[in-house]
Parts: C-alpha cells; structure tokens; sequence
C-alpha cells in the first residue's frame, strides 16, 4: 500500500517556475540539485506538504494535462489578485462553493492548473 506521495512537476524553465511556485506563491526551497548554480530539481516546503520541480526539456501541462495542482491559502481574493498583479492568467475568479470553500484557479507559466482554496466559516450547513 501507499505510504506517502510527493508530486513533482516537470517544467521546461526552472527559472519561470521558481518565480511562480517560490517566489508568488511563498513557498520555502528546503533542497535543490545541484546545490551550487542552476538547479534541475528542486523541492519545495509549502504548508505541510512538500512538492518538487523538475527540469525536463520540452515539458508541457496546461488544460487537459490531467493534472491540477491544489493549494490552501491564507485568502484566496488576495493571493489570486496577487498572482493577477504578477502576470498570471486567472482561470476562475475566487467564489463560494456549496460544500464550505472559496476557491479561484490560476495557472503557472506552462499552463498548469491551480486551484487556490480556503474553508469558509461557518460552513454552509452550519449557518
């Protein structure tokens, strides 16, 4: 059985996605390869869970890809203006879901899906 999984996505410019995973989106470099000059794997601490980038020449996502990638945030409305600000393509603007989450979506600069959340408070079923 599975034990844990570590996402790792491929990207055809590290330089590109370091500014959209690390630097617009806060996230913590805690290992990089190699560790001098620049990198072809990198991972990343962000929250509680750790995610991984890997150069790979010729690498592609965007819609379709099969792949979304999901974040919980401190507030959805800013972050994702905030990724707006910085260039990215918002996909879905930030609304309310009828199972307790605000959520919006953007995309990095291949065109990955990611899905910006946070639960509301108080939960619908709650009010």
């Amino acid at each position: 059985m599975i034990e844990s999984a570590f996402p790792i996505v491929e990207v055809p410019d590290m330089d590109a996605a370091m500014r959209f995973y690390h630097d617009a989106l806060g996230t913590t470099v805690v290992y990089r390869y190699p560790a001098e000059g620049d990198p072809v794997f990198v991972t990343l601490q962000a929250g509680s869970a750790q995610l991984g980038l890997g150069l790979a020449e010729g690498a592609t996502a965007g819609e379709g890809a099969g792949m979304l990638l999901w974040f919980y945030v401190d507030d959805v409305d800013e972050t994702t203006a905030a990724l707006a600000r910085a260039g990215y393509p918002v996909v879905e603007q930030p609304d309310d879901t009828p199972w307790g989450e605000r959520m919006s979506m953007v995309a990095d600069p291949f065109g990955t899906r990611v899905r910006l959340a946070r639960a509301i408070r108080p939960q619908p079923e709650e009010e």
